[in-house]
């Protein structure tokens, strides 16, 4: 992911700093944000088309790849010394698209019902409300760092995501596969939970100390 740390260039930057936005890992962010409607695509006609279930392979080669953007976007943009304001702006976006539209492209086919839903909707809330955290203390020119914790909380959340779209596809390969997938999906809620309890604990000095 971008570095947050990392401001965004002047008005007066170089040519060479606003070209970062064209940058190889912009590049990266930008393709992970287009895969978001692909992916649900693949996941709503695997449903509707009958013998439709191939199209659950194709999405989940889109997600992997979706998925390994992610880190080499962030890696890349440090390593070259490449980061932007775009990037530092799309990057945690793109990760949050991709996420919530499979989880709610699973729900509608049914992949993730019942109890499972619970999870899914701990992870939608705790992704909303922090980000308006970081918003709120975006203003206020303060810096919540990611954890190493929330770093695995958002690699299981991504292994846990793929092993369910593979879901009914899967199941003719490895049987278990969706009961394996759900599995994931409560462990990644729970270190949801937890990693978001420590986000608005960092955070909790500047909201009480907020006036209206």
């Amino acid at each position: 992911m971008a570095d947050a740390a990392t401001r965004p260039a002047p008005a007066n930057a170089s040519p060479a700093a606003r070209g970062h936005a064209f940058s190889l890992p912009n590049l990266l962010t930008y393709g992970r944000c287009v895969a978001v409607p692909v992916v649900a695509g693949c996941l709503f006609w695997s449903d509707i088309l009958q013998g439709g279930l191939w199209l659950r392979w194709v999405a989940l080669a889109l997600f992997i790849a979706a998925a390994i953007t992610d880190f080499f976007d962030g890696y890349l943009a440090r390593a070259w010394s490449q980061q932007s304001a775009i990037g530092r702006m799309l990057d945690p976006i793109a990760d949050k698209l991709l996420v919530s539209t499979c989880l709610l492209m699973l729900a509608s086919d049914g992949t993730i019902r019942g109890w499972s839903l619970w999870a899914a909707i701990v992870i939608l809330c705790r992704e909303i409300l922090v980000s308006g955290l970081r918003e709120f203390l975006a203003e206020l020119r303060v810096s919540v760092p990611v954890s190493r914790l929330a770093k695995w909380k958002t690699t299981l959340q991504l292994v846990a995501v793929g092993v369910l779209i593979a879901g009914p596809a899967g199941e003719k390969v490895l049987p278990g596969v969706s009961l394996l997938g759900l599995t994931l999906l409560w462990v990644s809620a729970v270190l949801t939970l937890y990693t978001g309890y420590d986000y608005f604990r960092a955070g909790a000095r500047h909201l009480v100390g907020d006036r209206p």
